[in-house]
């Protein structure tokens, strides 16, 4: 037995050299197999048992199926914080994610024969129809922008203002407005 102390519990592992079988945890509490705790209250590690859930856990297991994932998203109203919250999410993937791919491919660059360097990316964009380089411009100014503003909300809050009810709905739309 491998013996491996810990602050509050100590946990027995069986060292098996001859079979590379992988081990499971047991709980002490479990049904399955009877445990051997220690009097501290130790887990301890077999190979996995070879009997089935007993009716009464499958039917704990089946139940828990048809449990909502997250019953606050159809049972509460929706609002402006929620939306605010994960746009702000997204905003932020989508810039931060973005800068490091295009940081990753600059420098990678070189040993494909990209062409990345400042003329070849500037003449590439003034050669796209006025459309184009329009809905390139909003598409990152827009994200820019809202992740900006709603960083300055959220700034304006650390310091313990804004947190009526009304000023919080008031300050996101006008992130969305400024947007």
């Amino acid at each position: 037995m491998l013996r491996i102390p810990t602050p509050r519990i100590s946990i027995e592992l069986p060292f098996d050299s001859a079979t590379a079988n992988p081990l499971y945890v047991q709980s002490p509490r479990s049904n399955r197999e009877p445990a051997t705790a220690t009097a501290t209250n130790a887990t301890t590690v077999s190979k996995p048992p070879s009997s089935y859930p007993s009716s009464a856990e499958a039917l704990i297991i089946k139940q828990r199926l048809n449990r909502p994932i997250s019953p606050h998203l159809s049972i509460y109203q929706p609002q402006i914080t929620w939306y605010l919250s994960g746009l702000n999410r997204i905003s932020g993937s989508i810039l931060s994610g973005s800068f490091y791919i295009f940081g990753f491919s600059y420098l990678i660059a070189p040993l494909f024969g990209w062409h990345l360097e400042s003329p070849a990316l500037a003449a590439a964009f003034g050669s796209l129809p006025l459309a184009a380089k329009l809905a390139i411009k909003f598409g990152f100014a827009l994200p820019f922008t809202f992740h900006a503003f709603n960083g300055i909300r959220h700034l304006v809050w650390d310091v313990g203002m804004q947190f009526s009810n009304k000023q919080i709905q008031r300050t996101g739309w006008a992130v969305v407005g400024l947007s």
